[in-house]
């Protein structure tokens, strides 16, 4: 049933002598209290999952407050994300400052010509105008193939988050979902 999260609990197994789990521990403090977060992932078994075909919907920032070392580093990131895509991945890209740019009608397969359209497109994007994220977001989140089930589906913002209307954003996420 549900159990509220407001007190500890523990946690025990027994592993294989030959695997080890992976931990992580993180932790900030705001004013005088200290949050933690903790991460414990199993080892890895021998039978990996199938990678699923996927809808890659990369979504760039070029505004004005993209200048400096912000619009290189998101420009890198998606060509590098672009070069990762596999035949069976279809995907799109979308531009905004002020204004937006959808590069292709809808998501498109991820061949050589297609990624090679995608990568001239980003690489002469520069960082202009104001910002502006609803009307992109609201274009990244049309889904054409909702009833499609073989393909994962990922909207993928790269941008430095200054963004000035967050709850109407939020909402429209909410919405969308």
């Amino acid at each position: 049933g549900d159990v509220p999260a407001d007190s500890d609990f523990v946690m025990n197994w027994t592993l294989k002598a030959e695997r080890t789990p992976q931990a992580g521990l993180f932790r900030e403090t705001v004013g005088d209290r200290s949050y933690y977060f903790a991460m414990v992932t199993p080892p890895t078994g021998t039978v990996q999952p199938q990678r699923q075909p996927r809808e890659a919907i990369f979504v760039i920032d070029n505004s004005g407050s993209m200048s400096g070392e912000s619009m290189p580093q998101a420009k890198a990131a998606l060509l590098k994300a672009l070069s990762q895509l596999r035949p069976e991945d279809t995907f799109n890209v979308i531009r905004f400052d002020d204004t937006f740019d959808v590069l292709f009608k809808d998501a498109v397969p991820a061949n050589k010509t297609n990624v090679a359209v995608a990568t001239r497109f980003v690489s002469r994007l520069e960082a202009n105008g104001g910002t502006e994220i609803l009307a992109a977001l609201q274009a990244a989140l049309k889904d054409k193939r909702v009833t499609e089930t073989g393909r994962l589906r990922q909207v993928i913002f790269l941008t430095d988050g200054s963004v000035g209307n967050e709850d109407e954003v939020l909402k429209e996420v909410g919405r969308s979902l």
